[in-house]
């Protein structure tokens, strides 16, 4: 006897759409779509987990079931971790979202100052750090390598440095 270990089309399906609707919504600015985002997105995981898991079988203990039709128990220690994990993340993102709500009347995630610099500096094409690596210089590569030092031994008794600790 063959146990049939195809999962349900239907399942799939709905695992994909949990997934794609979660993820979508997470990107959003306001906290309580990132919320309800990761709440799909989470029930998403625990189906695919139940899925990739196979067929039902028995209880897994042994002398009461045969070894055969027994059900793998590590799926659903899997899925009770991932839903404590969401249920934690779930009760982290509800404080954030009323703190938002008592301080600003809403719940959307706004810039900070940084992220407009860099948005600015991009709208602009202009680079966000110098690199010394990348900058114009009159060296070609060969007398580049040729000028590097082991930067290990700086600090070393007989390394020739004029800032060396005597003693």
């Amino acid at each position: 006897m063959t146990v049939d270990m195809r999962p349900s089309i239907v399942l799939v399906v709905v695992i994909a759409a949990l997934v794609t609707v979660g993820v979508y919504l997470m990107l959003e600015r306001s906290l309580s779509r990132v919320l309800v985002g990761l709440i799909l997105a989470g029930n998403g995981a625990n189906l695919l987990f139940l899925v990739a898991g196979g067929a039902a079988g028995g209880a897994p203990i042994v002398g009461t079931t045969p070894i055969g039709r027994m059900s793998d128990p590590l799926p659903q220690a899997m899925v009770l971790t991932a839903i404590v994990i969401t249920l934690g993340l779930t009760a982290f993102l509800l404080a954030m979202a009323y703190r938002s709500w008592q301080l600003n009347q809403h719940d959307e995630v706004q810039d900070d100052l940084e992220d407009r610099r860099v948005a600015r500096r991009a709208a602009a094409d202009q680079p966000s750090f110098t690199d010394a690596d990348t900058e114009d210089s009159d060296a070609n590569l060969d007398d580049e390598a040729a000028a590097v030092h082991d930067e290990t031994d700086e600090g070393r008794p007989g390394s020739g440095r004029a800032d060396e600790v005597t003693r």
